[in-house]
This record gives C-alpha cells, structure tokens and sequence, in this order.
C-alpha cells in the first residue's frame, strides 16, 4: 500500500517530531557521553535508541510515554554503566575490553591479528587510510576498545611506553598521577 490515510501519515509525523524532541531532551540531560561509542554497550544503546524512536514513530501500538519510558531506561542504564566503571575496575572489566596491539614497531604481531580477527587485508586498509603505505616508520597499530584503529608513528612517538605525551595522565581510576602534573603545568593540593 502506498497511502493508508491522514490519520497514519499525520501520526507518524507527531510521533517522529515528539519522539526526536524527548530525546534530544534525555540526551542532554544525560551527557555527551551517552552517544560516546567507546565500548560494546555504548553501541549497544546507541543502536537500541535509535530502535525505540522507529518503532514509536511506525507503531501505532507504541505510545509516546512508552517510548519515553525506554529512552530514560536506556539512557539510565548507559550512565549509571559508565559511571560504575570509572569508579570500579570489575565493573570496567564487565563491559570494556582492552585496546589490543597488532603491529609494533613495523612488525605485524600475527598471533595479535588471529586473536582480534583482523586479516592482513584489513590491516593494511588502516594503513592505507592513515596516509601511511607500509609499517615502515609506523611505531604501533592498535585496535582501540571502541573498534577503531590508531596508527601512531615512529615520529609521534617520544620513547618508551609511558614516556609520549599522550600517555601522561593527570588522574587514573580516580588517584591523582603526580607524574602527569609537571607537563601539564599543574599542581596537587
């Protein structure tokens, strides 16, 4: 059928505007860290919102309260989620994974790839999209907790683990790193 009425195509159109309106309210409410796709759950909430929105908008057996009631559930799921992991690392384990090294100091780590399920093929597609046509001068490949990859050069890169600018931390799990203070010009009270 191509046009069932006014009626379905004028509920549509509330729905869809009302729907998208609540939640962009609960969005902001929530934080920008709702939407962050830094892990499984994050996706999965993500792609769950968008879920509730389609069918609140195209079932007519979805009311506008229920969808309502969804996003805040999700969204409050998502929150009190992220927040228990920064507080605890079992929490943390639960539902983030660790970023994973494939290739160092331009040698591919093959057991890396076998175990992340990444092919060659799709290692050198990242290459490829960083600028970068080979692993010569590429300090490490790394498959970040969000599914995205990171290509870090050989110039990026200061020394030894610890030592490059981005892995200096101000705070980790909550404790104050002193180390992380000094460049960043800042001081423990």
């Amino acid at each position: 059928m191509l046009f069932d009425g006014w009626d379905e195509l004028g509920r549509v159109l509330v729905m869809g505007v009302l729907g998208y309106a609540g939640l962009i309210v609960i969005l902001r409410v929530t934080g920008k860290r709702t939407l962050a796709k830094m892990n499984a759950f994050d996706l999965v909430v993500t792609v769950s919102l968008g879920s509730v929105l389609a069918a609140a908008v195209l079932d007519e057996n979805v009311s506008l309260a229920e969808a309502i009631a969804a996003f805040v559930v999700l969204c409050g799921l998502q929150f009190v989620i992220a927040w228990a992991a920064v507080r605890s690392e079992r929490v943390r384990a639960l539902v983030a994974s660790e970023p994973a090294l494939l290739a160092w100091e331009g040698r591919v780590l093959p057991d890396a790839l076998k175990r992340e399920r990444v092919a060659v093929e799709e290692l050198r597609s990242v290459l490829r999209a960083a600028g970068r046509t080979s692993l010569e001068g590429v300090r490490a490949v790394v498959l970040e907790t969000d599914g995205s990859f990171s290509v870090v050069g050989s110039d990026e890169w200061d020394g030894a683990p610890g030592a490059g600018a981005g892995d200096r931390f101000l705070a980790l799990d909550g404790v104050v790193a002193p180390e992380g203070l000094g460049p960043a010009h800042l001081r423990q009270r």
